[in-house]
């Protein structure tokens, strides 16, 4: 595993020489020749990507918090938008190391003096494929937080003599994306193997990379449906040539029940000996029907407990209430689930993680078919199974059918918020989906109260005071780094020119968020 790492464009984009090093490095290495076979290649790929963006950094500390499913029971700060320079630096890093990981796998099986060796792991155009396919999903969740960002550059550096990796325009980059996805589905050949091994996420089979491929350009689609006219012909083309049919086709990255090949969420709690996560209030009180009465929200299907709830996290009652000053931290989270002495599933060391599942899938297409109640109410009803079997579990069949019938029909906010509980440990996407629609609306916004005053009952409640300058809204993006600024300066200052005010900011939106206020909820083109 050591020696795939060593082909990763370490450190920053702009320093193309660092990458040169680093293959000079390896060429002098006995112990660790160059010719690594592409399946080795993939298989640390993927664990690389799932390893950085499922951990408790990247999503405990930023995107779960940000989706506010998760906050932290001792220290707030980063819940409230008081970002870590150093983990920002770090993480902007380690995604485009994937992105060169996946990048490296397409050369092998490109390059006249390494694809015919590869060949033997599986066929070169499917490997290339299922290279770009995960590229394409780790991009999407890179520009997503960031922005304009770096991409049509980056399989340049070391090797066309660029030493500077220019960011591309966001919706620009999208529509790059979707071609990308458009070429590598249409490469697959399904009589063929993807992967003979290495493959993690679908064990080599070429139509389920083909399907994940269609469905996440359904994803990205589902994400300009804002500001592109176009979205429905592309979900029209990803249907017609194949999506997600049930559970079964979720892109998943199962983990190792022995030796140290874990689960990240495993490691942050029982590895490094850390309690810092629980559930929070909002989503708590989603899932047990439970209305908002601090702010005067009301519940779309009030007084109905989801049968996630207590697969989520066993025997929860109430969560912590999220954005609410660390003082207020012992107090606040009196009653709320330990999950450091009662484990929920996502923290057993083997644990699956969903990168795409079919009920996100459905509820993507309810809401391409106007919001439509078939899709609408599979995509509950396989959502429930799903997350059950994830956790080891089964559902109730009749109680999925009571809790079905109790959602009631699809509407535009039913759909989003129902798509928002699946998407559960994918805060990345629950991120996006809460800029791009407004929805759920019992998610807290800056101002709002999070919590009666813990030492005082008579007193004005605690409100969600944000650390850094938000605009009254949650959390639209994360600074382009530090890093950045000094080793890609010119890009950089061009980037943040275009961004709101000019300047580097957690505020500026992204091109598919197009709300004017914080409870906007605009319609799609």
């Amino acid at each position: 595993m050591k020696t795939i790492y060593k082909f990763i464009l370490a450190g920053s984009l702009c320093v193309s020489a660092l990458s040169s090093c680093i293959k000079d490095s390896v060429n002098q290495d006995p112990n660790n020749p160059p010719a690594v076979p592409s399946n080795m290649l993939m298989s640390g790929a993927e664990k690389w990507v799932v390893d950085n963006v499922y951990d408790v950094w990247f999503s405990g500390r930023q995107c779960l918090p940000y989706a506010q499913y998760w906050c932290q029971r001792n220290y707030t700060e980063e819940d409230r938008y008081q970002i870590r320079e150093s983990t920002n630096n770090s993480y902007f890093n380690y995604l485009y190391m994937g992105v060169a990981n996946l990048i490296q796998v397409e050369k092998e099986n490109i390059d006249p003096a390494t694809a015919p060796g590869n060949s033997v792991y599986g066929a070169n155009a499917n490997q290339i494929a299922a290279a770009k396919i995960l590229k394409v999903w780790l991009m999407d969740i890179i520009t997503d937080t960031w922005g304009s960002v770096p991409y049509t550059d980056v399989a340049k550096l070391a090797s066309e003599d660029v030493y500077y990796c220019k960011y591309d325009d966001q919706k620009e980059l999208y529509g790059t994306l979707i071609s990308e996805l458009d070429a590598a589905v249409d490469m697959i050949d399904e009589s063929e193997p993807a992967f003979t091994s290495g493959d993690i996420i679908y064990g080599g089979d070429a139509s389920q990379w083909k399907k994940f491929g269609n469905s996440l350009k359904c994803r990205l689609a589902i994400h300009m449906s804002k500001v592109d006219p176009s979205w429905k012909s592309l979900i029209a083309e990803a249907v017609a040539s194949g999506v997600f049919e049930g559970n079964e086709d979720a892109a998943t990255y199962q983990y190792s029940a022995s030796g140290t090949d874990y689960c990240k969420l495993y490691e942050g709690f029982y590895v490094d000996g850390r309690n810092d996560f629980t559930i929070t209030k909002p989503f708590a009180n989603l899932l047990m029907g439970v209305a908002d009465n601090l702010n005067g929200k009301s519940h779309p299907w009030e007084g109905t407990r989801d049968p996630r709830a207590d697969i989520f996290s066993p025997g929860v009652t109430k969560g912590v209430p999220y954005g609410a000053p660390s003082i207020y931290s012992a107090k606040l989270r009196a009653g709320t689930p330990n999950w450091y002495n009662s484990q929920p599933g996502h923290l057993n060391p083997d644990f699956k993680i969903p990168l795409m599942t079919y009920a996100e899938l459905q509820f993507i297409l309810s809401e391409y078919k106007g919001f439509s109640d078939a899709e609408f109410k599979a995509g509950i009803e396989a959502s429930i199974n799903y997350w059950a079997d994830a956790y080891g579990t089964s559902a109730d069949a009749s109680e999925v059918a009571d809790y079905i019938a109790a959602v009631g029909t699809a509407t535009a906010e039913k759909v989003a918020v129902q798509k928002y509980i699946d998407l559960w440990l994918n805060g990345t996407e629950a991120w996006t989906e809460i800029r791009r629609t407004g929805y759920p609306e019992q998610v807290l916004r800056p101002g709002e109260y999070t919590c009666e005053d813990p030492n005082d009952a008579s007193a004005e409640p605690v409100k969600f005071t944000a650390l850094s300058e938000v605009k009254g809204d949650i959390i639209a993006r994360v600074k382009y780094p530090t890093n950045e600024s000094t080793l890609n300066g010119e890009n950089w200052k061009a980037a943040v020119a275009k961004l709101q005010d000019g300047t580097n900011n957690y505020y500026s939106k992204m091109i598919w968020d197009v709300r004017t206020s914080t409870y906007d909820h605009p319609v799609n083109k």
